[in-house]
């Protein structure tokens, strides 16, 4: 019963396995719930402070951000890529690497170089195994995102954006669809446009500033950038903890699976020692 003893074990390492899969889904699950009403309640803020921020792209104050102000040559682009710092959630990281890969790759064509700024542990090893040049970098964002901490490799960005260093600004995350369902999106930051910011009306409003233009735009347009970092971060938090599940669930259905194959095997192969031994008996009671 050599063979029986290796199904066994093996039937028995694919049962222990399936209890991680089992736990990691039920943890990622209560998760889950957290990260979507978290996401969802951010988006209105980021919704309508985009639409602001697009009614100022339109306006005629006596001051332009430089946000506001498209350049006339595109030399070099700064992207934004917001992954997972841990595995195990399908092909979500891979979905969003791929945008991101895809685009670069046309601007290298057009002769146009890239800074990449890495949100996410699984992206950096992407960007430097792919030989990026990677201007900053955020691992260990954990389940709950904080701006503080998001606020320091975006600012590297801006920054650069300011001085001229970079003349676009794109981001590259998952959106949250369904629990079943997340979407690789690329979109661009900077220079800001009303389309980009979700505003397609004919019509733009004008403001009266105070104390003055400046200082209030610049606030804006700074919330503005980090209000979008802030809700690209939590929709792929969200998405993070739903692919995790649907993948676990998977993972423990698949267990479940080999586990019934196995034991059939099991069955089969004991029933024939058995009768392999009960015609060697009824043999040798024969000869006698």
């Amino acid at each position: 019963m050599a063979a029986g003893k290796e199904i066994r074990t093996k039937i028995k390492s694919v049962e222990n396995t399936r209890k991680i899969t089992r736990a990691m889904e039920m943890v990622a699950a209560a998760k889950m719930r957290k990260a979507q009403d978290r996401m969802r309640h951010a988006r209105p803020y980021a919704e309508k402070i985009a639409r602001v921020a697009a009614h100022f792209s339109q306006a005629h104050p006596e001051y332009r951000h430089p946000f506001v102000v498209s350049r006339e040559t595109i030399k070099r682009v700064g992207l934004i890529v917001v992954t997972t710092d841990k595995g195990l959630c399908g092909g979500l990281n891979t979905n969003a690497l791929r945008v991101a890969l895809n685009r670069m790759k046309q601007w290298h064509e057009s002769k146009i170089e890239v800074d990449v700024s890495v949100i996410g542990n699984k992206g950096l090893g992407f960007m430097q195994r792919l030989g990026a040049n990677v201007a900053s970098q955020l691992t260990g964002i954990g389940d709950t995102p904080h701006m503080e901490r998001l606020i320091g490799p975006v600012r590297v960005m801006l920054d650069a954006y300011k001085e001229g260093r970079i003349d676009a600004l794109y981001l590259v995350y998952s959106r949250f669809v369904t629990t079943m369902k997340q979407e690789p999106e690329l979109r661009q930051l900077l220079p800001l446009s009303p389309e980009q910011a979700m505003e397609k009306a004919d019509y733009h409003w004008d403001y009266i500033y105070e104390p003055e233009a400046r200082s209030v735009v610049d606030s804006l347009m700074v919330r503005y950038i980090e209000a979008l970092i802030f809700q690209a971060v939590a929709e792929n938090i969200a998405c993070e903890q739903s692919a995790r599940m649907v993948a676990m669930k998977s993972a423990s259905d698949n267990a479940k699976s080999v586990i019934e194959e196995l034991k059939l095997v099991y069955n089969k192969t004991r029933q024939a020692s058995i009768t392999q031994e009960l015609s060697e008996i009824v043999a040798g009671a024969s000869a006698v």
